[in-house]
């Protein structure tokens, strides 16, 4: 019996292919040489994280370098604004993020907002964005949507989303919907495990598929999927691994033609269940065209072994040969067109846009009689930090404290976790706010009942107090000033200053 030996040049395209339809990040802030090799030999797309920038001018020398081993190589980044920043991880991000601009709800502000911050990215020769959100946020105590999400609303959430999509492709950079079909209606971070979505048809239809058909007709190059079950759809898969949803509900019924990307393979409701490579394997047999695998797993160890399970799965037939190079042309379509469309010069981004934004969102309730007099000095600022989100992450910083006490040298200030209790640090907030305006940052306070029982026990002792929520603002408003700025973007945190000492930034 004689045995089959592909041709080199077809087993080199296989490689190549393999290849292609992957997106690995990697550490440091400059390509490292296995990177440069594995872009010479074909991988498509590299993924950027904060561990990667540290200011524009290395960020675009390190895009640069990517691009002399591939010219059409997707530099993609999760860069939504708000909240899920890596662009200005370090910082705060410059514009608002979803919920803020759902707020206000005025589209052609979205748009203004999403061209400016791709400018900023085409600046630094990113090409590809893994945003925008397009997740309605029907579940008020979803832990990794939230303030991504435009809001609870699927019609304001599809004109949003193509704003969105529509500014951001305006300046040449991709556009990736996400998290297909919808993540909006989860309790557990796919992170961390394997979301279940159990409803019917006809609800997703009405609700979840809204925003996407409108991402869609507005044109997005890519789509992100999720990392959720839905039983309705798939009752053995999640929806990255299912045909029934990448394939006959995305490719089909919607007639989406683009590209179609996972959301991070080592996740873990993937990486947990089915493993990285399997999972990789099933994506792309259900019809997607790439693989993000930039977050958690970041070296080349991981980009052969997902290469040759690639491999592996076309020579055993699990993965036929013309799907995987169907995905990889779509990642070299894309690819071709972020380069052609790189070619004009840009101008700058105009900054000032994503403040004028943050001011629009807030929505500032006083009780009644409650003095209006703005802080004026050193007042004590008490945060309340839930733990971050894997998509957020931890190292942004978020709040009013640090711009207050810039702004009044003195400020005493305080961050307290859910390990805190609430008797004892009611006790010493009260004490050490003793004769200073209070002023009392939370973050969600709807989904923490440590944080709610903390901001109960200090206004109840404090009417006085000063309130800013930088989460999905559910709670009843308390406190002689409760500010709502829909997300803690740096500028929702100059925006809610501003109010507080009655002074512009």
């Amino acid at each position: 019996m004689s045995v089959l030996v592909p041709a080199a040049a077809d087993s080199d395209q296989l490689h190549r292919d393999a290849l292609t339809v992957l997106q690995p990040g990697f550490v440091g802030t400059a390509p490292p040489d296995w990177l440069r090799r594995h872009l010479a030999a074909g991988l498509g797309s590299v993924a950027l994280f904060g561990r990667n920038v540290t200011d524009p001018g290395q960020l675009a020398a390190l895009t640069a370098a990517l691009r002399s081993e591939n010219p059409d190589v997707l530099v993609a980044i999760d860069e939504e604004g708000g909240d899920v920043t890596r662009l200005e991880a370090g910082s705060g991000s410059s514009w608002p993020g979803n919920l803020a601009l759902g707020a206000i709800d005025d589209p052609a502000l979205t748009r203004d907002v999403a061209r400016e911050l791709g400018r900023a990215l085409a600046a630094c020769g990113i090409n590809y964005n893994w945003a925008p959100s397009a997740d309605v946020n029907s579940n008020p105590r979803n832990p990794v949507i939230g303030v991504r999400s435009f809001g609870a609303d699927p019609k304001l959430c599809a004109r949003h989303t193509a704003a969105w999509v529509e500014g951001l492709q305006s300046v040449g950079v991709a556009a990736c919907a996400k998290h297909f079909p919808g993540h909006g209606d989860t309790a557990v971070d796919s992170h961390l495990g394997l979301p279940v979505v159990d409803v019917d048809v006809d609800l997703l239809s009405s609700r979840d598929l809204v925003p996407f058909r409108a991402a869609i007709e507005a044109g997005a190059k890519a789509v992100m999927t999720a990392h959720i079950m839905i039983p309705a759809l798939d009752p053995k898969l999640p929806a990255t691994l299912s045909r029934a949803v990448l394939g006959d509900l995305l490719r089909g019924s919607l007639g989406y033609q683009g590209l179609i990307v996972t959301d991070g393979i080592e996740m873990g409701a993937i990486a947990d269940t089915y493993g990285t490579a399997e999972g990789t394997v099933l994506a792309l047999t259900a019809g997607a065209d790439a693989i993000c695998v930039g977050g958690g797993l970041a070296d080349e160890e991981t980009v052969l072994h997902l290469r040759d399970a690639i491999v592996a799965a076309v020579r055993t037939g699990r993965l036929a040969e013309e799907r995987l190079a169907d995905a990889a042309e779509r990642v070299r379509h894309l690819g071709g067109w972020a380069r052609t469309e790189a070619q004009g010069e840009l101008a700058g981004p105009d900054l000032a846009i994503g403040l004028r934004a943050a001011r629009r969102a807030l929505r500032v309730v006083r009780a009644p009689g409650a003095p209006g007099a703005p802080v004026t000095e050193r007042p004590y600022v008490a945060s309340f930090s839930p733990q971050a989100n894997i998509a957020v992450g931890g190292e942004t910083p978020w709040g009013v404290a640090g711009m207050l006490a810039a702004r009044f040298p003195g400020t005493r200030t305080a961050r307290f976790g859910p390990d805190a209790e609430p008797d004892g640090m009611a006790a010493r907030v009260l004490a050490e706010a003793a004769g200073r305006r209070l002023v009392l940052v939370v973050r969600d306070a709807h989904r923490h009942p440590w944080m709610s029982a903390a901001l109960e026990r200090l206004v109840a002792a404090r009417p006085d107090a000063l309130v800013v929520e930088m989460g999905v603002p559910q709670a009843v408003p308390v406190g002689a000033l409760h500010i709502s700025t829909h997300g803690a973007a740096r500028v929702c945190g100059l925006a809610a200053v501003e109010v507080l000492t009655g002074q512009a930034v």
